[in-house]
Order: structure tokens, then sequence, then C-alpha cells
């Protein structure tokens, strides 16, 4: 089965097409269909992906799968959310993960409360008005490092510090990553009900 990754962003990219292989799913990014990437004018990640994957879906005449993925830091009543992507840039950063980091520990700092939570919200649709989309959320718990550590991974995965590895998502093998990061816990959820709704 093919579908149409509402995504541009090569590290998500890769990490859905490892998850996915068990279903025999090929994802194809947007941009290698010329598909402009979807407005994204929600305050929750669900509208998001829901707007995204319709997007893809009628661009491109395929099923389609977005994934709306952010941070939700307790100290900041659960932002950056679905604006995790441009975080920086409201401090002066340019877009992408290395000022989004920097920004973050920056505002962070001096701050007792570093809880927070990783979010992944997929979406696939089988056509632009499938009346019945299928939603998977993945939710982990972690801390905000103080520095970043380690080198697999992207976005915040170098300082969100997980407890019960006691390690950042960016120190864990990519395998190890993949089972237990919030788009791993999504994507598990997102192929068992392909196999039920969509294979069955």
């Amino acid at each position: 089965m093919k579908l149409v990754l509402a995504s541009n962003n090569k590290g998500k990219l890769a990490e859905l097409q490892a998850m996915f292989a068990p279903l025999a799913v090929t994802l194809v990014q947007q941009s290698a269909l010329d598909i402009p990437e979807a407005d994204e004018p929600f305050h929750t990640f669900v509208e998001n992906a829901l707007a995204q994957a319709r997007h893809a879906a009628q661009h491109s005449g395929l099923p389609a799968l977005a994934d709306a993925a952010g941070l939700c830091v307790d100290a900041f009543g659960g932002l950056p959310g679905v604006q995790t992507a441009f975080y920086g840039t409201q401090f002066g950063y340019d877009k992408g993960d290395v000022g989004n980091v920097r920004a973050l520990l920056e505002q962070l700092d001096g701050v007792a409360n570093r809880r927070a939570a990783l979010v992944s919200t997929l979406v696939a649709v089988r056509s632009p008005q499938d009346p019945e989309p299928l939603i998977a959320v993945g939710r982990v718990v972690g801390e905000i490092a103080r520095q970043p550590m380690g080198s697999n991974g992207f976005g915040f995965d170098p300082v969100m510090f997980i407890p019960e590895f006691g390690k950042t998502f960016a120190e864990l093998p990519v395998e190890v990553k993949n089972a237990h990061s919030h788009r791993g816990r999504a994507a598990q959820q997102m192929l068992a009900l392909m196999r039920e709704r969509w294979l069955g």
C-alpha cells in the first residue's frame, strides 16, 4: 500500500517508514509529488493532522498519513504544542532543531519544573472526504535536560530525558527509541487500526 506522508520532514519520514515496514506500506513524501504544505491554523494536534492528511489526499489522489507532533512543557502551560516547529523563531533563532533547543533551554533556565511530554498524533485518511479517519495518539512524559546529550534522533530528542531509561531519546539506540517514543507509540496504534479497518 502506498501512502502520502503529509510532511517534508526527512527525520519523520525515516522514522515512520521503519515503523510502517511490518505492513509493507510505502510512504511517499508529499514534496516528491509537488504537493505544497497545508495550512495549520488550529491549536490542537488532531485538527492540524486531519487538515494535513486531507490536503495531501486531495492533491495526490492517494491515501494519506499526517503526523502532528510537538513538545508540551508543563511550566509553559502545555506550550509550544502545535507551534513546536517554530518555537525558536519567536526568540530570534532561525527555524530548525538547533534554534528550538537553544531557545527552550534559555526559557527554562532557573525553572524548577522541567516536566514535559512529547506528543504525536497520527491521522490517516483513505480519501479527502473520508468520514472515518484513523486517529492514533502517542505520548511520552519526561524532563528537559540541562544540556543536549546524544546524537541519535532529531527535534528535541537530545534534551528529552526519559527517567525509565536514564537517558535522553538521542542517547538511545534508534530501534529502542522508535519502540518507546511518542511517534513509535502512535505508529503501533495506527498499524493496529489499519489492519483492523483498512486491511481486515
